[in-house]
Parts: C-alpha cells; structure tokens; sequence
C-alpha cells in the first residue's frame, strides 16, 4: 500500500522527530511505570487508574506508529525556492473581495496552523493558491459560499 507523501519544512521535521524521540524515550517509561503501580495495588479488574494507563499506553503506542509512518514518506519542503508560482513553502499574500489582506505560509498538513498563518496544501485555501502567480485570483469555496482571493506578494522561503 502506497502513502502519500507528507511534506515538512526543516522545521516541522525536526519539532516531530523531537516529539518522537520524547514519546519513546520519557513517555513510555512513565506511562510503563503508571501500569506498574496500578498494578501493584492489587486486582486490575476494577482499577480505574489502571484502565486509564492502559488507555493512554495505547494512545502513546498510535502516536509513535503515526509519526514513523510519516517519517517514511517525508518529502522536504525546498524553503528557498524562488519560484513565481505558490508553492509548498510559500508565504503569499492575498487580499479578498472586500479588501481584507492576510498572509499565509503554505506548508503539508501535518504543520498547519491556520492561527499562525500557516496553511495546509490540502485545505480549500491552500489547494485554490497552489500555482497561482501574483495578481491571480483564485476560487475558494467556503462555508459562506465562493470566495475570490488575489494573490498580492509571493515571497518563497518565508516559512
């Protein structure tokens, strides 16, 4: 079965190599321990602390299995590419219909942030930029209907 690839900045792959190496080498030592002492307080049947271990054990284990599966289909985000077009790693500019600027930075979805400003390939935004040159417009449907953005600036690497 073929992933699809899953695209990081520099950045975003070191802040989760990061967490998977605190997932394995603290994580699963406290979480092991949590078991252990529930354990040791007698019958399991009906331990609420030791369900809750347990439960988070497995949460802790999908996590680890998630970022090592993302980790074999990393493909790099070229930060300083010069290009005239949006793409992955770009921060573009856009003004709407009524004016409104605002400046995103075009990242893979396990980065996103819409909050600060950094926004998935995959998202209708994202996806309606992809390609576009500046003084383009492009076509989001949005919940409130279609929403034309114009691309104003394009400033490639600034992520």
């Amino acid at each position: 079965m073929t992933q699809k690839p899953v695209f990081l900045t520099a950045g975003g792959l070191a802040k989760l190599q990061a967490e998977l190496e605190h997932l394995i080498t603290v994580r699963r030592h406290e979480v092991a321990e949590r078991i252990h002492q529930a354990k040791a307080s007698g019958d399991i049947t009906d331990n609420a602390e030791y369900e809750d271990a347990k439960n988070e054990q497995a949460f802790l284990e999908g996590r680890i299995l998630t970022l090592e599966a993302m980790f074999r289909n990393v493909q790099l985000i070229d930060e300083n590419s010069t290009s005239e077009v949006v793409t992955l790693g770009s921060s573009v500019t856009v003004v709407d219909e009524d004016g409104y600027e605002d400046t995103y930075v075009i990242v893979g979805s396990a980065e996103a942030d819409p909050s600060k400003g950094r926004i998935s390939n995959e998202s209708p935004v994202g996806r309606a930029l992809l390609g576009r040159r500046v003084g383009e417009e492009a076509q989001v449907l949005a919940p409130v209907g279609e929403v034309k953005l114009r691309v104003t600036a394009l400033n490639a690497g600034r992520s």
